[in-house]
């Protein structure tokens, strides 16, 4: 049921929310409580996993390791003058995972008791017994070093402590400043993650992490009640890993003013000639083709063929490894889990891998470097150890290698994106993400994007609609032949990237710079039969 503002704040004012949560998520000696604040007991895991462990190696697993998981979730959402929704979730419980003569199993329980636990444990030992009889080749795993360690993300303002009115009326300002300015329809949202984790291993590693994601977002319609066409232009705003201090310094509604006015120029904008142009791409849109063209096809489950039915595999067969011109001189892109504000970022992966120091070049000067990579992977291109990616999107889910925060790095000289322009005759500058598409080897692609901009003669012109570029992978990143400095850095990215199946979504960053590509595809989108 939708409500205004008025109906909202009323009932909020006098309603809670109750949660209830196992026993192992409250410290020693206290009742259920509704704190989102509330931490795991370290002294209660700690009993657990010597219970997994012990049970798991007297079942015969030559390693072993358990995650405890609690996810907090909140998303409000509204339309025009109304809070359509809300909710907000809690869910947590544990994952065992053992390896048994090289081969993996892995169980999962909700409800958290000792007996449960050696339940779970044995039920992973047999799964692990089963797969055996069919594996094809045994898993060959490093040796980690153990670690005894608590990390909780930085930030300024935990947005579970912000009030849901609070909220509710940031959300409706948006919507409002978007009405005044012209749009027809608004909607706007916040989605909030806080993910707390307790990992435990048979190398000795007993770790506990705290994170928080955040994204707020809107969308603005204009309709030309003459012809009946709408334009639309979203908020450029990525999520982020962050507290509540993101949405406010994001100041989504100033951003909702500029949007309406983009999109009714998108109602007058030249309808785009097709050809091969140069194209100055802005992060808001080049960090979905980092993740498509770059980030999927680099990990290494996928080139070896184990992921294949969802999404496909990768033409960069490990063949390719430190031989493909990936792209040009330009072109370096860093794999890592320490970035300020990245999605991917936290001190340890789900194998229980430290991720300072273990940041990793990908595309170094254009070549091809390195794979992502979880235990038990890197041997069969040999390799010594993993790398740090390794994530499970809940607690009953297997870790599977998963992208860290991936980037395109600035340029050593500090070029504007003015002077990336200025040596164009005919181009189009693309701000902003849109439709997008690959095969199934992440290698011919084609993507949109928010606004176009036509450029000649080296200076931005009109606007233009009906925009997409299309190419493959290889081509593409080798027409690149210059880059911003540091100060254009941005850094975009997905609350929800899908792999796996069953499939598992998970959180990442991609940051890039304003970057120039030459003789590009160009595509009109238009339909013939619209005018």
């Amino acid at each position: 049921m939708a409500i205004n503002r008025r109906q909202f704040v009323k009932s909020v004012s006098g309603s809670a929310v109750v949660l209830s949560v196992p026993g192992i998520f409250l410290p020693s000696g206290r009742a259920a409580s509704k704190d989102p604040e509330l931490n795991l007991d370290k002294r209660s895991f700690r009993d657990l996993a010597d219970i997994a462990l012990d049970t798991a190696k007297k079942g015969g697993a030559s390693f072993a390791d358990l995650r405890v998981s609690r996810y907090q979730h909140q998303s409000l959402h509204a339309r025009e003058d109304r809070v359509e929704s809300i909710s907000e979730s809690i869910d947590s419980g544990l994952g065992m995972r053992v390896l048994w003569e090289g081969t993996w199993g892995f169980a999962s329980i909700g409800h958290i008791s000792e007996e449960q636990v050696r339940q779970a444990t044995n039920r992973a030992l047999e799964i692990a017994k089963a797969n055996h009889k069919i594996r094809k080749q045994g898993v060959e795993l490093e040796t980690l070093p153990a670690y005894d360690d608590e990390w909780a993300m930085p930030m300024k303002e935990n947005p579970f402590s912000v009030s849901l009115e609070q909220k509710a009326k940031h959300l409706l300002a948006i919507n409002e400043t978007a009405m005044s300015e012209g749009a027809n329809f608004c909607s706007s949202s916040m989605s909030f993650v806080r993910e707390e984790k307790f990992f435990a291993s048979s190398f000795g590693s007993l770790i506990h992490q705290i994170r928080v994601r955040s994204f707020p977002r809107f969308n603005v319609t204009v309709v030309d009640k003459g012809s009946g066409r709408f334009d639309s232009r979203r908020s450029l705003a990525a999520p982020r890993g962050s507290g509540y201090e993101y949405v406010s310094e994001s100041d989504l509604v100033s951003e909702a003013k500029k949007a309406c006015e983009e999109a009714k120029m998108k109602q007058k904008a030249k309808s785009v000639q097709p050809g091969k142009k140069d194209l100055v791409i802005h992060p808001t849109n080049l960090w979905l083709t980092i993740h498509e063209s770059v980030g999927h096809p680099t990990e290494l489950d996928r080139a070896l063929g184990y992921e294949a039915n969802f999404a496909g595999t990768s033409f960069v067969t490990v063949d390719k490894l430190g031989k493909l011109q990936y792209g040009s001189e330009y072109i370096t892109i860093i794999g890592d889990r320490t970035q300020a504000g990245g999605l991917s970022t936290v001190a340890y992966d789900d194998d229980g891998v430290r991720t300072a120091g273990a940041e990793f070049p990908i595309i170094k000067n254009g070549r091809f470097e390195n794979y992502q990579m979880a235990i038990g992977q890197a041997k069969q291109i040999g390799r010594s150890k993993s790398n740090g990616c390794a994530f499970a999107d809940d607690w009953d889910t297997y870790p599977i290698q998963r992208m860290p925060n991936i980037s395109l790095q600035p340029g050593q000289k500090e070029v504007s994106v003015d002077e990336l322009i200025s040596d164009i005759k005919d181009g189009i500058y693309i701000i902003g993400d849109g439709s997008w598409s690959i095969d199934q080897q992440r290698y011919n692609f084609q993507f949109g994007g928010q606004s176009f901009y036509e450029i000649k003669e080296g200076k931005v012109g009109q606007m233009l609609r009906d925009v997409a570029y299309q190419g493959n992978t290889v081509d593409f990143w080798n027409a690149c032949d210059g880059i911003c400095g540091k100060s254009e850095y941005h850094l975009g990215g997905a609350f929800n990237c899908g792999k796996g199946q069953p499939q598992q979504v998970a959180p990442v960053s991609h940051g890039a710079v304003p970057a120039r590509f030459r003789q590009i595809n160009v595509l009109n989108t238009r339909r013939n039969d619209i005018t």
